[in-house]
This record gives C-alpha cells, sequence and structure tokens, in this order.
C-alpha cells in the first residue's frame, strides 16, 4: 500500500527555485570538564611519549587541548604536578600489618610492588628520587614500613636508616634499568635488521665476554667472575641486591644469625 493510498501523501519534487541549504550542524559535544585527575593522567602520557626532561605545562596543556593558565586552576607549578603524579602511583596500594614472623617476606613484596611501581612509567624513578615522602597523603606508607622493621626487632637507628636505605634501592635500580634500556635505544641499527637494536641481554652478553678476553695476570677476578658479574635478568638481579640487603639487616636482630 503507497503512502498515498495510506493518507500519508508523498513529499514534492524538490521546486527549481527552492535554494540548497547546508545540513544542520550536529551539535557540538559537551567537553569533558578540566580536573586535576585528567591533567594527572595527561602529564602521564606526556611522560610515556617525551621522557621527564619533555615534560612541560605547556605539553601538558597540549595535550589536553586547553591553554597553560587553565592548568593553573588546578595545579599550582610543574613541581606540584610531579608530586600529584608520584602520589597517584600509590592508590590502591596499602601496607601489611606488621609480623615479626614474615618480615622479609613483607619486606621483598614491598619492594617488588615499589618497583612494578616505578616502571609503570617512563622515569618515574627520577620523579621518586627528587620527591620527599612527607605528604599527608603517603606518610601512611612510610608509618607502615618503619613499622615492619621495628616490630621486627631492629633496633631504632638501624630501622631508621633501613626505611630510606629500601627506598634508595628501589629507586636507583630502577633508574639504572631505565638508562640502559634508553642507552641500548639509542644505538644505532643502520638500517640493516640483521643489527637491531639489542636489549639488555644482548648487552649483557657483550660485558661477560669482555670481562672473559681481559688478560688473567691483571684482572683475575673480573675473569673469573665474568659470567656471574652481569646477569641477563633484571628479576634476578633486584632480588640478590635486596637479599643482600635483607640479610644485613637481619645480623642487628638480637639473637638471630643473619641468614636465619
Amino acid at each position: 500500500m503507497s503512502d498515498a493510498a495510506a493518507g500519508n501523501p508523498a513529499p514534492p519534487p524538490p521546486s527549481p527555485w527552492e535554494r540548497e541549504r547546508p545540513a544542520r550542524p550536529q551539535t557540538a559535544p559537551q567537553r569533558t570538564p578540566l580536573s586535576r585527575e585528567r591533567i594527572v593522567e595527561a602529564a602521564f602520557t606526556v611522560l610515556d611519549r617525551q621522557g621527564l626532561d619533555g615534560l612541560s605545562m605547556r605539553q601538558v596543556a597540549a595535550e589536553l587541548g586547553v591553554t597553560v593558565s587553565a592548568l593553573y586552576a588546578y595545579v599550582s607549578s610543574k613541581d606540584d604536578l610531579l608530586e600529584l603524579m608520584y602520589t597517584r602511583l600509590f592508590d590502591g596500594f596499602t601496607m601489611p600489618a606488621p609480623d615479626p614472623e614474615r618480615w622479609r617476606e613483607q619486606i621483598r613484596d614491598y619492594a617488588h610492588a615499589g618497583r612494578k611501581r616505578l616502571l609503570s612509567h617512563r622515569d618515574v624513578a627520577r620523579i621518586s628520587m627528587a620527591h620527599v615522602p612527607f605528604t599527608a597523603e603517603l606518610l601512611p606508607h612510610v608509618e607502615g614500613l618503619l613499622a615492619i622493621f621495628r616490630t621486627a626487632g631492629l633496633p631504632d637507628r638501624i630501622a631508621a636508616e633501613a626505611g630510606d636505605l629500601i627506598s634508595t634501592y628501589i629507586d636507583g635500580f630502577v633508574l639504572e634499568e631505565g638508562m640502559w634500556q634508553d642507552r641500548a635505544a639509542a644505538r644505532p641499527d643502520d638500517g640493516d635488521s640483521s643489527l637491531a637494536r639489542p636489549d639488555w641481554r644482548e648487552m649483557a652478553g657483550e660485558m661477560q665476554n669482555y670481562f672473559a678476553s681481559l688478560p688473567p695476570a691483571d684482572f683475575p677476578h673480573l675473569r673469573a667472575l665474568a659470567d656471574v658479574m652481569v646477569s641477563d635478568s633484571s628479576d634476578e638481579r633486584f632480588d640478590i641486591g635486596l637479599e643482600i640487603i635483607l640479610r644485613g639487616l637481619a645480623s642487628y636482630l638480637p639473637d638471630k644469625a643473619p641468614d636465619a
């Protein structure tokens, strides 16, 4: 049944005098309101793409499509932004209740979580090393770390230094990881896929071969340790270094052997 038969007359053909009109514009989508959270997310995007040296308020504003002045309604400075970024990394992380029987396991878990946190974005280790963690948001984490050491029985002086020692080890290790990755990425490949930029394992192998080639009379220990001097696994290196620290701390516990 036609539209006309159904009582719905068809529209007439266009008149030869009718002007062609542009299509009605779509309603512009509402812009997502600017917020501190969006600024931090944009800053991480810039950081991952350009590194800490390329991170600026201007670049963050460009990422968001706003003026630089708009950012200052939410963050007071670049240093303030870096602090917000660093604090964001701890979202969802909680310190465990101290257990003197499992203190080393708890510190291992803390260290592994810290390394994972720093590896989640480019150059975060550099931000961490320049950041004092005594803000209202981070103080509970510092308190929880010291509680693990003190509850384990470490003397107060050792417990006080141990917290900074662990944090410095994590920061320094991840910073070195990033530097080696950047160095490997910067090596030219001469446009030949067979000379692709090496990863850490390849570079570790090169160093091991070099140590093994040294004159034995002058470098007997470097030659003897060539196979283990440089590990091809960053995870293994991190765990060994952490274990050295934990055994050293354990030696301060009263009436307990370092490797207990």
